[in-house]
């Protein structure tokens, strides 16, 4: 066999030529072709590039031993090394008809739903166990309430709150720079409750707010996000949680805190069971709706006995997650709060929700409903689900859904 006495010649052969000049045809088709696939379709390529990025990070075919503290679900262990050196998300993303589908909502352990105003809800998504396997974008934040802001209190004294503004009482064109009180009711006024919480705002609070204190590459505007039509400007904030804890590992919001204290202390863990389909199902097809001059919000969860959860449908369509090949979104708890509802209370059209309390209750889970009550003490105790027997409920393993719906609202199942 022939040997290249130095590198030059191999360099000067034919076949390395040959080859590298394959190579190089190649590369060269392959970027033209991209090129010209992304003129043609950049949703597509775009889906293509987001694919690659979202693959796991870990091999997810371990045992699954780790309990995730938030809703109970197992996951392995090299996850929960994850997740153990942070803290919870707790992110505002808006439910506009327009700003559907959303991004991210199926790696949320829990979610949230609320009207935020004129009938049109939103969510506040738990980000921690779910969100660890892969790079996590979620889209739109929007801006916060202080009904949210209650629900989010009950993960610890000070998680991260992600959102886009609040409603407050401030404007740089009013005397004395506040708005009259007929513009905002100082019951929603979201700054005077962030005070109280003692959630800072600045470049080391827990209060990230993607108008003030944080900003890109962790959040960014795309507009493009959903494709080739441009979303309102409103509708186009996407944020990137591996960077937000990234952000919050900088500012000593870790697991525990500048002074030792983990997140967790304080935190009321929901008791878990493993799930199991009940020998007749009585709960398959759950209906509501939060206002009903706004079908567009209605809520439908379907039962599928299979995989032992409930398949979510909004405004009469199923609801998905444009990430991660676009599933439907899912839960495996559906928990009903009826709440006491005020509202409008201002020229803005604010509401109020009463999730500080007690109230009547449904638990959906293995296909069967449980009636009884719900309670949270203050915004810092988390609320938890009683039977009519004055028994805690149990939580079925996996994702929560917690419906917040005003007092008299029917649901049919």
């Amino acid at each position: 066999m022939y040997k290249f006495k130095k590198f030059s010649d191999v360099l000067s052969s034919k076949k390395f030529i040959l080859t590298a000049s394959f190579i190089g045809l190649f590369l060269i088709s392959v970027g033209l072709s991209l090129l010209v696939f992304y003129l043609i379709s950049p949703k597509s390529v775009g889906k293509v590039i987001n694919k690659v990025a979202q693959k796991s990070k870990f091999n997810l075919s371990l045992p699954k031993t780790e309990e995730c503290p938030i809703n109970g679900q197992k996951y392995t262990k090299p996850e929960a090394d994850v997740w153990n050196s942070r803290r919870p998300i707790i992110q505002m993303i808006e439910n506009h008809v327009d700003a559907r589908p959303e991004s991210g909502l199926s790696r949320a352990d829990v979610v949230y739903e609320a009207v935020a105003e004129g009938g049109i809800t939103r969510f506040a998504a738990v980000f921690y166990c779910a969100a660890v396997a892969e790079d996590v974008k979620t889209a739109p934040l929007r801006s916060a309430r202080v009904y949210f802001i209650n629900l989010a209190a009950g993960y610890g004294k000070s998680p991260l709150y992600l959102h886009q503004g609040e409603a407050n009482n401030i404007c740089n064109t009013c005397p004395g720079g506040v708005k009259p009180r007929s513009e905002i009711d100082p019951t929603v006024n979201a700054l005077t409750l962030f005070d109280k919480l003692g959630w800072q705002g600045g470049t080391m609070g827990n209060r990230l707010d993607g108008g003030y204190n944080i900003g890109f590459p962790m959040v960014a505007r795309n507009q493009y996000r959903l494709g080739g039509t441009p979303a309102a400007w409103e509708h186009s904030v996407v944020a990137d949680l591996d960077l937000i804890w990234q952000e919050a590992d900088k500012r000593g919001l870790g697991f525990k805190d500048k002074n030792g204290t983990p997140w967790t202390q304080g935190f009321k863990k929901w008791p878990f069971q493993d799930g199991k389909t009940a020998a007749s199902a009585s709960a398959t097809d759950i209906k509501f709706n939060f206002w009903e001059s706004m079908p567009g919000y209605d809520v439908e969860w379907k039962y599928n006995s299979t995989s032992n959860s409930y398949k979510r449908f909004n405004g009469g369509k199923e609801h998905i997650d444009w990430e991660f090949d676009k599933p439907q979104l899912t839960a495996t708890n559906v928990a009903v709060m009826f709440v006491k509802e005020t509202g409008p209370l201002d020229t803005e059209h604010h509401m109020f929700y009463q999730v500080i309390g007690t109230g009547k209750a449904i638990v959906f889970q293995n296909g069967e409903a449980i009636q009884g009550t719900w309670s949270k003490a203050s915004a810092l105790d988390r609320e938890v689900f009683y039977d009519t027997n004055g028994k805690e409920i149990k939580m079925v393993r996996g994702t929560t859904w917690v419906e917040v719906l005003p007092i008299g609202n029917p649901v049919t199942y």
